[in-house]
């Protein structure tokens, strides 16, 4: 197992270039979205009116690619494996390194993932297939509509893991209590009820690998903002390729703890 820090060095010498699933188990992985700060009003509004998909665990000042309370030595420019860069449309350049496109008027975005509640679910036996098989989650869009705030709008993206009905049951448990995290799922079973035609075709990510006897399960994911940041179009937007999270120093336990000490 490498710490957040050797990993996030790794990733930024180019020695690691793959997606994150299982790694640096137990501590808080991050969605990314930079945007300018024109729009950084909208889009922290888009995160609290969709806290399932967008639970908001970091933001940076503008210009800034340093998010302190994240990481130590953690650069936003450097230390995901891949970005993807949109200038105003759909289409979007794959970089592996923000220094040639960096402005002083960024503002960055760091949503919890899915990936973190992993550890607690491998810990407590029960198997996650694509990371036994070394493999990307599978992610799909939705029919399920986000709640929109100013230019952000779009579909639910949801990531799915497979599981044995009674290993299902205690996923979804384990779940609930990383609510920066996605927390519980948002659909179990029929793929098509929630709009996703092929499960075996997903929009990012890994096909799946389901047995016999399977019972799909999908979770809120963090990839959701990149469809209301393509809707929004701004002149310059930037996000992390699927399944290629920011490591934080955050342990995950100690934010499943603040969570519900903020309810209680």
């Amino acid at each position: 197992m490498m710490s957040p820090l050797a990993l996030r060095h790794a990733i930024r010498s180019g020695q690691h270039r793959g997606t994150t699933t299982g790694y640096s188990s137990g501590y808080l992985q991050g969605n990314l979205a930079i945007i300018p700060a024109q729009h950084a009003h909208d889009f922290l509004a888009f995160c609290l009116k969709n806290p399932k998909s967008c639970p908001l665990i970091g933001m940076s000042e503008p210009g800034s690619p340093y998010i302190p309370e994240l990481g130590l030595d953690l650069d936003i420019r450097t230390d995901l494996a891949g970005y993807r860069v949109f200038r105003g449309s759909d289409n979007y350049q794959t970089v592996t390194d923000l220094h040639a496109v960096w402005r002083d008027d960024l503002v960055t975005f760091v949503l919890g993932c899915s990936f973190s509640f992993e550890a607690a679910i491998t810990s407590a036996g029960v198997p996650v297939r694509h990371i036994e098989a070394n493999r990307n989650v599978p992610m799909y869009v939705t029919n399920i509509a986000t709640t929109p705030a100013g230019v952000f709008h779009g579909p639910l993206v949801v990531s799915m893991r497979s599981f044995t009905p009674s290993d299902a049951i205690r996923a979804i448990l384990y779940s609930d209590r990383y609510r920066l995290a996605h927390g519980a799922p948002v659909h179990l079973g029929d793929p098509s009820a929630i709009g996703i035609a092929d499960i075996m075709t997903p929009d990012f990510g890994d096909a799946p690998i389901m047995a016999d006897g399977d019972i799909p399960v999908f979770w809120a994911c963090g990839v959701t903002p990149q469809m209301a940041i393509r809707n929004a179009r701004p002149d310059l937007a930037i996000t992390h390729e699927p399944g290629l999270m920011l490591v934080t120093d955050m342990l995950a336990e100690a934010a499943e703890f603040s969570v519900h000490t903020q309810a209680a």
